[in-house]
């Protein structure tokens, strides 16, 4: 679950949209919520992040203040802040097959996949020998319960959704991570092999942005998956991030596109994969 601190900053910074749209609106809270037909302070506390609005408040506020096409962005947003920060150790708490099994219905329903990496080869892309080095890592790091077998089976499950050919792939990746040594020299060639076979798959797009690019325009960023046009999920140190706004998600989508633009694919990426391999002779 979010930390207080994180939820109510948050709903503070809702609050001062509101009140922005208020005053570009040119009313008092006191006007805007006699018009709205609420208590007096009721704009007060909205905009303090005291209370948290309902959708039909949010809807009413866009209104009154002439900017209906905001609401949707604006229910989108309180709904988001009480389940947006997840600490691993709470998904995590009771071993790593919760965690895995978390976004099995986010996998199910999305269509169009896009994953952006510079640390590791993304979840539907790897062998079951990558997946059982990461988790084992992760098991020893952050101390959770030991089901790391069954966390194994549930993530290459997953991989299913890989040869359903109504859904379509876009990875990019930075060229380090083919360099990322992930279980040892053994377990990494099986990795990069695996990744260029399934390059070939006609749902799949694989870039790779090379190491000597040229970064001036877009550097590396976080990693982040976009699940159709309706979420972003970004793994950090310390949690797990779910974003849903809109305009985040376009943020995120426009970034995705400049990342693929500086990308080499198909035989080009197959050329770095084959380099990467032979380094680990």
């Amino acid at each position: 679950m979010p930390s207080s601190s994180s939820v109510q900053q948050a709903r503070e910074a809702l609050g001062t949209r509101l009140r922005d749209m208020r005053r570009d609106a040119g009313f008092t809270g006191r006007e805007l919520a006699h018009r709205a037909g609420w208590h007096p302070s009721k704009c007060s506390r909205l905009e303090h992040g005291r209370t948290a609005p309902s959708d039909s408040d949010l809807r009413l506020w866009a209104r009154l203040c002439g900017v209906p096409d905001q609401a949707a962005d604006l229910i989108a947003t309180t709904r988001v802040i009480d389940g947006a920060y997840v600490e691993w150790r709470r998904m995590e708490r009771s071993g790593l097959k919760r965690a895995q099994e978390s976004v099995v219905p986010l996998w199910e329903r999305t269509k169009n996949f896009r994953a952006y990496s510079s640390w590791l080869i993304p979840g539907p892309l790897q062998t079951r020998a990558y997946v059982h080095a990461l988790l084992r890592a992760i098991r020893d790091r952050r101390a959770v319960p030991d089901d790391v077998e069954a966390a194994v089976q549930v993530r290459v499950d997953k991989q299913r959704v890989l040869h359903d050919g109504r859904r379509r792939f876009a990875v990019v990746l930075e060229e380090s991570v083919l360099r990322h040594r992930i279980g040892g020299a053994e377990t990494m060639a099986g990795q990069l092999a695996h990744l260029s076979s399934l390059s070939a798959l006609p749902n799949v797009s694989l870039g790779i942005i090379p190491l000597d690019a040229d970064r001036s325009a877009l550097w590396p960023v976080e990693d982040f998956w976009i699940f159709d046009d309706s979420q972003v999920n970004v793994e950090l140190v310390s949690a797990f991030l779910t974003i849903a706004r809109p305009s985040e998600i376009r943020a995120y989508s426009q970034a995705f596109k400049g990342l693929v633009e500086s990308a080499v694919h198909g035989a080009d990426a197959r050329t770095l994969i084959a380099r990467a391999i032979d380094s680990l002779e």
